[in-house]
């Protein structure tokens, strides 16, 4: 018996062999950065100035707001009438009152205040005397009356009148006194009148 040699098994193809990888390119140098000249935006400031105006003036409106509402709330807080809904009833006892306060009250009538020129017996008196000080106006009569004879009383002429003015003597000092000139009302200067013909007058201040 005899023995064949085997076959030869077909060899496989063999398979293509992969492509090789191409090499890295090298990296490019780098390059300059050129210069350029600086960016300038128009009106930027003239912006920013009016973005704060317009802001400013939508705060003052907020707060232009907010009192008001703030004014209309106590305006109308509890224990404060409405004027647009005023109670008839308070507002005629307010009157009633308004005119009994006004009745009750002296009815004041214009006083006709006159400068009258008054001689007042002891001149070294008038010398102390300046404008504007208050004064009372004495009359001391030498006789009472009737002539029974003998000094008469003092009496009280005029009380917390204005001196205006002291007018200074033009000539030596005499026994007849000196002027003093005092703003009182017109009954009062005629009262002054009289007496300074009938009487010494003499003068008292606080």
């Amino acid at each position: 018996m005899s023995w064949s040699s085997p076959l030869p098994s077909a060899t496989p193809a063999s398979a293509p062999s992969p492509a090789p990888s191409p090499l890295p390119s090298p990296a490019p140098e780098p390059a300059g950065v050129p210069v350029f000249p600086p960016l300038r935006v128009r009106g930027s400031r003239h912006r920013l100035r009016r973005a704060v105006r317009r802001r400013r003036r939508a705060m003052a409106a907020g707060l232009a707001l907010a009192a008001a509402a703030l004014a209309a709330v106590g305006a109308r807080a509890p224990g404060r009438p409405d004027p647009g809904h005023a109670d008839p009833g308070a507002s005629a006892a307010a009157a009633g009152a308004q005119q009994r306060s006004a009745a009750s009250r002296p009815a004041r009538t214009a006083v006709d205040v006159v400068s009258a020129p008054v001689r007042i017996a002891d001149a070294e008196t008038v010398r102390l005397l300046r404008p504007g000080d208050r004064v009372d106006v004495i009359a001391a009569a030498d006789s009472p009356p009737g002539g029974s004879g003998g000094e008469g009383a003092a009496h009280l002429v005029a009380s917390g009148v204005r001196v205006t003015d002291v007018p200074r003597p033009r000539g030596p000092a005499s026994d007849e006194g000196a002027l003093v000139v005092l703003s009182v009302p017109r009954a009062t200067a005629t009262t002054l009148a009289g007496a300074g013909a009938t009487s010494r007058l003499v003068v008292t201040w606080r």
